[in-house]
């Protein structure tokens, strides 16, 4: 998006038709809002970039697009146009109503020659310097367009009509052609947008002007950098710098630092009296009939379009923003320190990034540092990658998540043209169910309820199908593209290529056709974490036959929680389900199979931050080996410092393939002694450190304890005798390893 250089924000709004109450969809379920089809339709205008709708500071065209996203006037209670601009087809078409008509009655919608007609009553009032239809009123304007359909000469009677015949005379002779193309009455007569752009007037416009080429998009293949080019004299560039370094960054930056530093737009429409409400009482009718119809309520005209535009102050913005230094707006990527905010306060920027993660989300000058730095870091992606990851361990910028997030998955290449070559219409079995499944997914979100929403999640869901035909549609693949479908809503490669790129990381063979033994495994490992880190709960959990299944967070604690998740391994999912368990601990311990089942049908409140913190926590705590799986993903080869590819896996490659097929027969992980010694090792000495020191596995370990063990201890209950010189009451939360001599007599 561009720069918003000296211009100012503004903003206008309008109200959409209300829908019945008591009238049901096809599927059932409540009738869309209008107001939830419009948002949906509206996200698209804002991937409309081109720099003539906005050229050198000056606004070219504004509040375009309300037909489109009002699916041509039939979501709200105004017609779309302004009379003395309107085709006479489009006259003569009337106002209509879905409602009023059955499908095959409906009238198309306008097209681009309805505007080329509109184009050139606007170039006709250029010409001769007035406005047309100022001194008739609106029916008999409509009625004068109409009768344009009897004349020879649109110009002339047009000119005739306002006294300007003299100034058309005086006009080259390729301009009146041009206005007559556009006035053409009839629009199978009327010329294309594209067929008036070879008129001889433009012959000598065109070369005038650079032809625009859509800037490299951040994951595609071509070169960004081709078109980069400097200035001869680059002393010139310090000259022209503009010490308001806030109109600098992109109108979506503004706004929503806007937003963070008080800006409240609804606030802002309501003092300009655009949005206007009344009592309830002052709705009501005087008089009403036992059937329903009713008498002396007055016109609502609050749903009629009001097109005022209210400017957006930014006073407050840059107030906020007063005392922070240029150098935070061009931060060095090379430099240790530049990730640091930079003001007169330095030192309480620093502290902010202690502070919990809702209040540095809702900091406007700690979340400019971040934007700023994390849209530098993107814009030299791949490159700065490791940068990226170590600024995540951080906190990501909401406003930059979506990209932030396909950078952390190492989506790269031609995405766009991968996911356009995708069939995505051919008719699929699996179609049915994600008919079914896309209502029901994350609905109370505005934006994925919308008509648009649910076209682009079937889109994204059956791009993903038909590119895997390996693996198969599962319920629940719906929600795992929620979240990334939201963040790029007017980006569905994006989406794809990230739900592509997180499934074989996290969920690999989930969605095989016959999954049950990964599902199963995956059950065991986690069943075996919960004992390991909390075989007081795994008992409780084990004798009521409860197993903690999947469920469905809001979006917006997803968003937090997938910020770490993507740090994180394909093991890392084990720590966060365990984080979860421990804030239902008390529950769940006091509670039966049927209490545990309704808990988790309706999850109570779970604190997100601290989920986080704790399984990271779990996650330095879990010995690598104890979270092994057969059916992981396979490593994949990185390069190492020399730059050859070499396959570095997580897991060790002597990891064994253990039958893990019974919950009930596994319930205690096995891993390798040297990763549980490293763990004790950390716990000895207050903190965490990994280390590959082999010398680790000699010698005496801080706090461990020796004991004499006959051998027949290790064939009866070896493990309840030997608990009672060790004192577990002291070991309580504590990881216990029991490891045998060489002799087999001592433990």
């Amino acid at each position: 998006m561009f720069p918003l250089k000296d211009a100012e924000m503004g903003a206008f709004t309008f109200f959409a038709s209300a829908l019945p109450h008591d009238v049901c969809g096809s599927n059932g379920l409540p009738l869309t809002p209008n107001s939830i089809k419009i948002l949906g339709r509206f996200q698209i205008l804002k991937t409309i970039t081109h720099p003539r709708l906005c050229q050198y500071g000056h606004v070219k065209l504004a509040k375009f697009g309300l037909y489109h996203m009002t699916a041509y006037g039939d979501d709200v209670d105004f017609p779309i146009g302004y009379p003395s601009y309107l085709a006479p087809e489009v006259i003569a078409q009337g106002i209509f109503k879905t409602s009023d008509h059955v499908p095959s009655e409906k009238p198309l919608p306008s097209g681009p020659k309805s505007d080329v007609w509109s184009l050139g009553i606007i170039l006709f009032e250029l010409c001769v310097g007035r406005k047309l239809f100022q001194s008739l009123d609106i029916s008999e304007r409509l009625k004068f367009l109409l009768t344009l359909d009897c004349v020879d000469d649109t110009i002339i009677v047009l000119a005739e009509e306002h006294g300007c015949l003299d100034i058309i005379k005086e006009l080259p002779e390729t301009v009146i052609n041009l206005l007559k193309k556009c006035l053409t009455f009839h629009p199978s007569k009327r010329p294309t947008p594209d067929e008036l752009m070879q008129d001889n007037v433009f012959s000598e416009v065109l070369p005038l002007y650079t032809p625009f080429i859509k800037p490299a998009s951040l994951f595609s293949s071509s070169l960004r950098c081709a078109d980069l080019t400097l200035p001869e004299d680059i002393s010139q560039l310090c000259k022209d710098i503009n010490n308001d370094y806030l109109a600098e960054r992109s109108i979506e930056e503004v706004y929503y630092l806007w937003c963070l530093a008080g800006g409240d737009l609804e606030k802002e429409l309501v003092n300009k009296e655009i949005i206007r409400s009344k009592p309830p009482i002052c709705t009501l009718p005087n008089f009403l009939f036992e059937d329903g119809e009713s008498f002396g309520q007055g016109r609502d005209r609050s749903s009629l379009l009001d097109d005022t535009t209210v400017t957006l102050s930014l006073c407050q913005l840059r107030n906020r923003l007063k005392d922070v230094g240029g150098e935070a707006f061009y931060p060095l990527l090379e430099d240790d320190q530049s990730n640091l905010p930079h003001s007169n306060s330095n030192n309480e920027l620093s502290a902010a990034a202690t502070l919990p993660l809702i209040i540095r989300e809702r900091d406007t000058e700690y979340q400019l540092n971040r934007i700023i730095l994390f849209d530098r870091l993107l814009k030299a992606y791949p490159y700065k990658k490791n940068q990226i990851w170590k600024e995540a361990r951080v906190d990501i910028p909401p406003l930059m998540r979506g990209l932030t997030w396909a950078a952390l998955l190492g989506v790269e290449g031609a995405i766009h043209a991968k996911y356009d070559a995708i069939d995505k219409d051919t008719p699929i079995p699996t179609d049915r169910q994600i008919e079914v499944d896309i209502p029901r997914c994350h609905q109370y979100d505005e934006l994925l309820s919308s008509p648009e929403g649910h076209a682009k999640f079937r889109r994204v869901l059956k791009a993903w199908v038909v590119s895997h035909p390996d693996l198969v549609y599962w319920q629940g693949l719906d929600s795992l593209c929620a979240p990334f479908l939201y963040l790029n809503f007017n980006n569905e490669a994006l989406a794809y290529a990230c739900m592509s790129a997180f499934i074989p990381k996290y969920l690999y063979n989930f969605f095989l056709k016959d999954n049950s033994h990964v599902i199963q495994e995956y059950l065991t490992v986690f069943s075996q974490m919960i004992a390991f880190h909390d075989p007081e709960l795994s008992n409780h959990l084990n004798e009521i036959g409860f197993i903690p299944d999947v469920n469905v967070f809001p979006l917006h604690k997803i968003f937090h929680l997938w910020d770490t998740l993507l740090l994180g391994n394909s093991s890392f999912p084990f720590c966060i389900g365990v984080a979860i368990l421990q804030q239902l601990r008390d529950r769940l311990l006091a509670n039966g199979f049927n209490e545990c089942i309704l808990l988790f049908s309706d999850l109570p409140e779970i604190d997100i931050e601290r989920c986080v913190r704790e399984s990271i926590n779990l996650f330095c705590w879990t010995p690598k080996s104890a979270t092994y799986r057969q059916h992981a993903q396979p490593p994949k080869p990185t390069s190492d410092s020399s730059g050859v590819r070499s396959s570095t896996p997580y897991f060790p490659t002597e990891c064994p393939d253990p039958p893990k097929t019974d919950l009930v027969s596994f319930h205690f992980s096995g891993f390798f002694f040297f990763h549980c010694l490293l763990i004790l090792c950390s716990y000895c000495h207050g903190h965490f450190r990994q280390s590959n020191n082999r010398n680790l596995l000699k010698g005496h370990l801080l706090g461990a304890l020796k004991q004499f063990c006959p051998v027949q201890w290790l064939l009866d209950s070896w493990f309840v005798r030997l608990g009672y010189p060790l004192q577990y009451s002291g070991l309580k939360n504590s990881v216990v390893c029991i490891v045998l001599g060489v002799a087999k007599s001592q433990i």
